[in-house]
């Protein structure tokens, strides 16, 4: 009989799935970028967001490429590792968490201010505010901790409500006050905005892109990676023009630019902040209470006002599971000391990364100045950004025949060197962003300096007390479990959780195998939390799972084998089908789980029945049935 050997994390995630994922993250920053942007760049914010879309152009067509090149967790970081060394690896990984952190930060920042646009006026000014974004990211940082199972069905739907929701506002918008000439007049050359504003705008706006690496890191998840992570980067470029090439016109016409007579200055409500009047704070709800929509008004600014609120509440929740999973990374690798890395032996989460990173959050939250936040994002993203770019070019010119599944638009011959003209204009647009945003902010220098030197700081010394040097990657050794066993094609397929298994229904898949002398094959699935990465050393959990088909080898022989495989929430049904698929198993045995009072089989059952590939055979254990099973009438049910 043929037998193969199965490896590796499951790649459960599709197109869909990646590009909901990421909108998800990049589309909630338009509730703060817009308000942001605006103070500074005035009636030329469309222009703003129109460059820095062009940049964003660029930069996706670089993730995608090298993503796909190299489809493992780690965005920029990991493409420094494969195109330079560990040092700059890790200088890439140290901007990136600058990003998920200050993601963090600005995202539970602007909650309280649509909340409070709402119900309760103090949320949206000082202390209120940073009160507010101090205790979500505390209690975020608790259930990153615990690990909560996140729905990702949920994250979806709300990622893609989100989606329409702006597109809806951007065809109201346009029906009912846009106005090119109102545009037009926004715009004094120099004046308003001054030539310095608007160069400090640009590089802020890259604010709007916040969550571009997160297709990246969720690269080791996705199915037919070298096709779906490009399809889904290239879904998110095109959402993103959608949005940001379009609200901020409707927005600029709904707020117009004026001259404020006391201060002889030029405003707009749109950046404005809430002690004057303005709606820096909740732009978009701004945008929705400026526009007449009649008999709709009330129930419309109460909708927007709590999607925004609910986005960047998880938005929030999302920049700490990248903290997780990129801290426990970095400390594979080597890059931070050992103890950040390590997960609570109770919640297999990184709790020490979590909760440290967590509380930088926090204490980046206390100055209450969002502009600062945006501007400190700017400063780690455009130097991500950068290395990515440059990263990509290196790989061009140094692993030449290295297959690439994609390659970005626009490339160039030049003395043998196949050049990415993409990653060239990227990594121009972004070096050129982040002196702009580094010189013209000395808060932001200092702060990001300083952010810079200690990392680098604490990578010398660790490496060091390592016996490490600084460019040689060194990764921990992770021992695995000893579950890549055998697997006979056409075996039975029994798919339990530790906690699910009996030996009645091993019984039942011993009796279908015994007619054709076929082998059964366990598959025992153990759920990692979100905040802690597919790789997860969960030493309980694993140890469990393999005690399960160490009593299933003892019950049914030598013609039982199987494995132990990490999944996420949710998933279970989708990695059991295609196992079935993967080993042309005649039949699939499941044990009934208990009602859960929302649907007569539960989640994984259903999903296993919607799109089963052979026999499902549904065991239920008997109530007073014996640890052996002997004596139990089984109770199945086959379809």
């Amino acid at each position: 009989m043929a037998e193969r050997r199965l490896h590796g994390l499951q790649r459960v995630l599709g197109v869909n799935a990646l590009f909901s994922t990421a909108y998800g993250n990049v589309g909630s920053s338009i509730y703060y970028a817009l308000g942001l942007v605006a103070g500074l760049a005035l009636g030329l914010t469309p222009i703003v967001f129109l460059i820095t879309g062009v940049i964003f152009f660029w930069t996706a067509a670089t993730y995608a490429e090298a993503t796909a090149m190299y489809p493992e967790a780690g965005g920029s970081s990991s493409f420094a590792r494969r195109a330079f060394n560990e040092f700059w690896s890790f200088f890439a990984a140290w901007g990136q968490m600058l990003n998920y952190v200050i993601t963090v930060a600005i995202s539970a920042f602007f909650v309280p201010h649509y909340i409070g646009g709402l119900f309760w006026e103090p949320l949206r000014s000082a202390p209120g505010d940073i009160l507010a974004g101090i205790v979500i990211i505390a209690v975020l940082s608790a259930v990153n901790v615990v690990g909560i199972k996140e729905s990702a069905g949920v994250n979806i739907v709300l990622a893609v409500v989100d989606f329409l929701t702006q597109i809806l506002l951007v065809l109201v918008g346009i029906v009912l006050v846009l106005s090119p000439e109102t545009l037009a007049d926004n715009v004094s050359f120099g004046v308003a905005p001054t030539w310095t504003d608007f160069l400090l705008a640009i590089p802020l706006g890259m604010v709007a892109y916040t969550g571009i690496e997160t297709i990246s890191n969720l690269a080791e998840e996705a199915k037919d990676e070298a096709t779906t992570i490009p399809a889904a980067i290239s879904r998110v470029r095109l959402a993103v023009f959608a949005i940001y090439f379009t609200l901020p016109a409707v927005a600029l016409s709904a707020l117009p630019v004026t001259l404020n007579p006391d201060s002889g200055e030029y405003e707009t409500k749109l950046g404005l902040p809430e002690e004057d009047g303005g709606f820096a704070g909740d732009p978009i709800l701004g945008v929705v209470k400026e526009i007449d929509l009649g008999p709709l008004q009330g129930a419309g600014e109460i909708y927007v006002g709590i999607l925004a609120a609910t986005i960047l509440f998880i938005a929030t929740n999302a920049g700490l599971i990248g903290v997780s999973r990129l801290v426990y990374s970095m400390g594979i690798h080597r890059q931070v000391p050992d103890r950040l890395r390590q997960l609570h032996p109770k919640f297999g989460t990184p709790w020490i990364g979590i909760l440290l990173f967590g509380c930088v959050a926090m204490l980046t939250l206390l100055p209450g100045q969002a502009e600062f936040l945006g501007n400190m994002y700017a400063f780690g993203a455009m130097l991500s950004f950068t290395i990515a770019h440059v990263s990509v070019f290196r790989l061009r010119a140094k692993l030449p025949e290295q297959e690439r599944p994609y390659r970005g638009p626009g490339n160039v011959r030049v003395r043998g060197v196949d050049v990415p003209v993409f990653a060239v204009l990227g990594g121009t647009g972004t070096a050129i962003a982040f002196v702009v945003v580094t010189a013209l902010n000395l808060d932001v220098a200092l702060a990001g300096v300083a952010w810079l030197g200690l990392g680098i700081s604490l990578y010398i010394a660790y490496r060091r007390n390592q016996g490490l040097d600084l460019t040689t990657t060194a990764k921990v050794a992770v021992p695995q479990p000893a579950t890549a066993t055998e697997a006979e094609y056409e075996s039975i397929l029994v798919a339990v959780q530790a906690s699910d298994y009996t030996s009645q229904t091993l019984a039942t898949a011993g009796k279908l195998a015994a007619r054709r002398r076929r082998g059964i094959y366990v598959l025992v699935t153990v759920t990692v939390p979100q905040s802690a990465p597919l790789d997860a050393e969960l030493v309980e959990q694993e140890a469990a799972a393999q005690t399960v088909i160490e009593r299933a080898r003892l019950q049914g022989g030598r013609r039982v084998s199987g494995r132990v495989i990490k999944i996420r929430a949710g998933q279970a049904g989708r990695v059991i089908i295609e196992e079935a698929r993967a080993i042309r198993a005649r039949a699939i045995v499941l044990p009934l789980p208990p009602r859960t009072g929302t649907t007569l089989f539960g989640k994984t059952l259903e999903t296993v029945l919607s799109d089963r590939p052979c026999r499902v055979i549904i065991e239920s254990e008997p109530a007073g049935a014996d640890e052996t099973g002997a004596g139990a009438a089984r109770a199945g049910v086959r379809v």
